[in-house]
């Protein structure tokens, strides 16, 4: 696809035959869920009438879909995506599709509509783990993959900035139950596209789930090793680590700085701009995704990834110096330099520690990591940011990013994978 003179391109990743409509069937599905969280929560507040009941059904939609996300990547990986993904569609799709009714008009119990959301986070689709699986099928060369996950993460993060904006205009044309409706939609024509897509047919890694189909996959070295629960990496727990470590950094970052954006344009009577600073972020990871993605790295993602937190903490905790919205935005644009490259590492190396029976489950974890310390991160910044100087909760904020790195640096082991070009085979990776 691409000459070994010449490193490919974005291109060479979305002209591969079979992975652009399976890509734009998972991001159609996954645009679901950048509307679901601002629709549920205004559709729960106008019915209930009380933000406390509205927050606490919210909180439990998103505890269940983070925590039970690598349950149900496990049973992908056992079932396959084409017999997993339209059950629980269906199911989250109809569960959604009750809440809409139910809060199109007040007067809904709040515990019925708290159960009804929890249930219905216990059974979204993982599109975003399973995907990254197939572009891990699709794409053997590393070079190839690394471009491919920076567009993915990319992709994913501007889904989370239109999807908001989208879910607020159905909510001002019409009832904010509609963006409910719509989310349900969506992710049901999403997945359904995505199962029907030639590339899910003909994938390997999800005809993995039998002894015989993973020693075809691995080769007959390691057919042999022990394939229990315990056993969903290559190497020892220090592989699968390193990614969960360095997205649940992330997340905490992220969490914190969203209402520590709040909170600095508050203290400077300019709340509404604190959607230009969230632009000025994503914008930022969007261009260092891109970039991060076309380099072709001659050291491993172990290595790159304290680099990576390090550079992240560091700019997070200078942004608490900021002296007016317009150099917060400028510093949270930096910020996001390093957001996607490092979300990106991070499914690169739980791709690199998985065994390929069980990716998805892996990369589900690493989504977990992310979402759990994202929610960690906005609460524990909420507790200090009463009372402590603001730019001294920036320095806070930035403290997981930091020991990120310190966890890679003092990790047992060194990478024993190598990313200059071809898959490696039967290495366990760093």
């Amino acid at each position: 696809m691409s000459s070994p003179s010449r490193p490919p391109s974005y291109v060479a990743v979305l002209s591969h035959p079979l992975a652009r409509r399976a890509f734009s069937a998972a991001l159609l599905g996954r645009l679901s869920y950048g509307t679901v969280f601002l629709s549920l929560t205004l559709a729960l507040t106008a019915t209930t009438g009380s933000y406390a009941l509205a927050g606490g059904a919210i909180a439990l939609f998103g505890l269940t879909t983070s925590v039970l996300a690598p349950l149900r990547a496990g049973l992908i990986d056992r079932y396959g995506p084409r017999r997993a993904l339209p059950p629980m569609a269906v199911l989250y799709a109809l569960l959604l599709t009750c809440l809409a009714v139910l809060t199109w008009r007040p007067g809904t119990p709040s515990g019925l509509l708290a159960a009804l959301a929890a249930v219905a986070g216990g059974c979204a689709p993982p599109l975003g783990p399973v995907m990254r699986t197939l572009w891990s099928d699709l794409l053997p060369d590393r070079m190839l993959l690394q471009r491919a996950y920076s567009l993915d993460t990319v992709a994913e993060e501007l889904l989370f900035v239109t999807g908001p904006l989208l879910a607020g205009l159905v909510a001002a044309l019409a009832n904010p139950a509609a963006g409910v409706a719509l989310s349900a939609a969506l992710i049901a024509i999403g997945t359904f596209a995505f199962v029907s897509a030639p590339a899910v047919r003909a994938a390997r890694s999800f005809r993995a789930g039998t002894s015989s189909a993973a020693a075809e996959v691995e080769g007959p070295g390691m057919a042999s090793a022990p394939a229990g629960p315990a056993r969903w990496w290559r190497g020892g727990a220090g592989t699968l680590m390193l990614p969960i470590a360095m997205s649940a950094a992330v997340g905490l970052c992220l969490g914190a700085l969203s209402l520590l954006m709040v909170a600095f344009a508050e203290r400077h009577d300019q709340t509404a701009a604190v959607a230009w600073v969230e632009a000025a972020l994503a914008a930022g990871s969007a261009v260092g995704g891109l970039a991060y993605g076309a380099v072709s790295w001659r050291v491993s993602g172990a290595v790159r990834s304290p680099v990576l937190t390090t550079a992240l903490g560091l700019a997070l905790a200078a942004a608490g110096a900021s002296s007016n919205l317009y150099t917060l935005a400028a510093a949270t644009c930096v910020i996001g330099l390093f957001v996607a490259p490092a979300l990106t590492t991070a499914y690169l190396l739980a791709d690199e520690s998985a065994r390929p029976e069980n990716r998805t489950r892996v990369g589900a974890w690493v989504n977990t990591a992310f979402n759990i310390g994202n929610s960690m991160g906005t609460a524990a910044v909420g507790l200090v940011v009463d009372g402590l100087p603001l730019g001294l909760c920036f320095v806070l904020a930035a403290t997981p990013a930091l020991l990120s790195a310190l966890i890679a640096v003092a990790r047992p082991g060194r990478p024993a994978t190598k990313p200059v070009r071809g898959r490696t085979h039967d290495l366990e990776a760093s």
